[in-house]
């Protein structure tokens, strides 16, 4: 049980608890403003302290600059031996703590600064697993497994999302979490649903293997394992006629120089022939010339003046006689011209046709060269073919191979799942008591407020465990809020004279519920606590109490262990505002 809340200073106001039933209230006077809050009094900053000097990490308000390096403690029973236990804000790494530390599994260390016993945090957790709820020591790289701040969220719910559902104490709460944490609760085999956990997670690893598998390296490739089969088949055959290609492949050596020479060489020889083609014509063409040239003759102009009746005199038939030996000369001039040039011309043609003949067997020569082989940039680009031919069938090969990996990994993980599932079946059969005793609580709880038995379902499939209540009373308000005070109250039921933790309930549980059913859970809480010997702490605005629909037999006031009041300043829990 918790003794005791305090604080190092003098403005706290310290909250002594008994065993069984506690009551602290919020009281709002009638002159206060509406800037005054019942909210900002404490009750959920004591909850909120009670969580950090169990370990917890979000601080809430205690975060606040206005408490920084105030020491919070919190005396309370661990290991059945009253303990001191302090946490400061500005220190929040360490608890402090004074008791009797005989039989502890762990003996707090001693430190000499501060002359008191501490423990780090993360060891503080494990303790207080093993101490609240006999946690045992489990493997730190063991992924899915109960932990003691989870546990301890179930019976000390703090913020309003902790009372959305029974089986949940945030919104945030994994699945497995929450399955994990309520078996361990109800005393059902917790690990059923970590070992379930790590399948669920290979299988997630398996789609996203098959996933990448299909989305592979080939275009437009669905991957199915067939089509990869045939992709592979079709890939070797255009491998094996490239490594072919590549095998008979002959390079020859300044290949590039060689064609360029017979490119060269060609061009010589068209130049030749097209040399040869214009001499031809213009060799024909002298020829024809010579032909026509012909000598001019005198007489023939003195014969055309007689015909006339004319008579050439002594001088004019002199000139003639000039003329036509002048012609003479330029028609025998014009013929040794003719016959050198068509001399020039028959040799310059077979000496090209001669040049033309060799050039054309050098380039024979060069031709047959270029056909044993080809050039290294032609075998260097199929070498690049062919290794990437290679790649693509590597990558084939592989998703081939990852394909029936996850073939078979996806057979082997429904056979273990299927025996995972005969094993929780056994296990959830074997735990038949534990289940009856949970049903058996949350269903008197319930009748209890609503006269009717409400239905805690415990239930396994192959997907985890399912769990659910059920309260059949239709238009009664705040019926949700109260199948988890059911629920929590069942656990204390289950847990009582194992855990010393007491079940802390905020206002924020009986806040929407009838006034009726908000008096019958105290009286049941107050019932409950001293019977089976646990301890119940709720937290109450004054205003929300319903007094007039308790028992008279009971009276509230007597397990009232604190009243703050808005009446002055210094009146809530903190004894400061801001």
């Amino acid at each position: 049980m918790i003794y005791s809340v305090r604080c190092d200073q003098p403005s706290f106001k310290t909250v002594e608890f008994q065993p069984g039933f506690n009551m602290v209230l919020a009281e709002r006077m009638p002159e206060s403003t509406k800037k005054d809050s019942r909210n900002g009094l404490g009750k959920t900053t004591l909850v909120e302290i009670i969580h950090f000097c169990l370990g917890s990490k979000d601080r809430g308000t205690l975060d606040k600059p206005q408490l920084e390096d105030w020491t919070f403690t919190v005396e309370m029973d661990v290991f059945g031996k009253r303990t001191q236990v302090s946490r400061n804000t500005a220190r929040p790494s360490t608890v402090y703590l004074a008791g009797d530390f005989a039989g502890w599994p762990e003996t707090p260390a001693y430190n000499k600064k501060h002359g008191e016993y501490a423990m780090k945090i993360p060891e503080w957790r494990r303790l207080l697993g093993l101490a609240m709820f006999a946690l045992p020591e489990m493997d730190d790289n063991r992924k899915y497994k109960p932990g003691f701040r989870s546990l301890a969220s179930f019976f000390v719910r703090n913020g309003n999302e902790a009372f959305v559902k029974p089986f949940t104490h945030c919104t945030k709460q994994q699945s497995w979490d929450e399955q994990i944490h309520n078996a361990y609760l109800l005393g059902l085999d917790w690990d059923f649903v970590a070992r379930l956990q790590i399948l669920k997670d290979r299988a997630k690893i398996l789609a996203q293997l098959k996933q990448e598998v299909a989305s592979g390296t080939v275009p437009g490739f669905p991957g199915s394992l067939g089509e990869l089969e045939a992709e592979r088949m079709r890939l070797e055959a255009r491998l094996a006629k490239e490594q072919k290609a590549l095998a008979s492949f002959q390079v020859v050596p300044q290949y590039r120089d060689v064609e360029r020479e017979a490119n060269e060489l060609t061009n010589a020889i068209h130049a030749l022939v097209n040399e040869n083609v214009a001499n031809q014509n213009l060799l024909q063409h002298y020829q024809e010339g010579v032909k026509e040239v012909q000598d001019a003759d005198s007489g023939t102009v003195a014969d055309l003046y007689a015909e006339a009746g004319i008579a050439f005199p002594q001088q004019v038939t002199k000139r003639l006689e000039d003329v036509h030996a002048f012609h003479r000369q330029v028609v025998a001039n014009r013929r040794d011209f003719l016959k050198i040039e068509m001399e020039r011309l028959e040799r310059q043609i077979a000496d090209n046709e001669a040049e033309v003949v060799r050039l054309t067997g050098c380039r024979a020569e060069l031709m047959r060269i270029l056909a044993s082989g080809r050039a290294l940039d032609e075998y260097t680009e199929l070498q690049k073919r062919y290794q990437a031919s290679v790649s693509l069938l590597e990558n084939v090969k592989n998703r081939l191979t990852q394909l029936r990996e996850f073939e078979k990994g996806k057979s082997d993980l429904e056979i273990e799942q299927n025996q995972l599932w005969q094993q929780a079946k056994i296990a959830y059969d074997e735990r038949e008591q534990q289940r009856r005793r949970a049903v058996g609580f949350f269903n008197a709880n319930s009748e209890e407020l609503y006269a009717a038995p409400g239905v805690l379902s415990l239930n396994v499939d192959k997907t985890g465990y399912k769990f659910g209540v059920d309260i059949k009373r239709s238009g009664s308000g705040g019926i949700e809020l109260m199948k988890i005070f059911c629920y929590d109250l069942m656990l204390a039921q289950l847990w009582s004279g194992q855990t010393s933790l007491p079940l802390v309930h905020d206002s924020t549980l009986f806040a929407d519920v009838d006034e009726r059913q908000r008096a019958k859970a105290l009286e049941l809480a107050a019932k409950e606590s001293q019977d089976k010997g646990f301890q119940y702490i709720c937290l109450f605005n004054s205003d929300n109490l319903p007094v007039n629909e308790f028992s008279r037999n009971f009276d509230y006031n007597k397990f009232v262990r604190l009243t703050l009041t808005d009446a002055r300043p210094d009146g809530g829990l903190l004894g400061i505002r801001f």
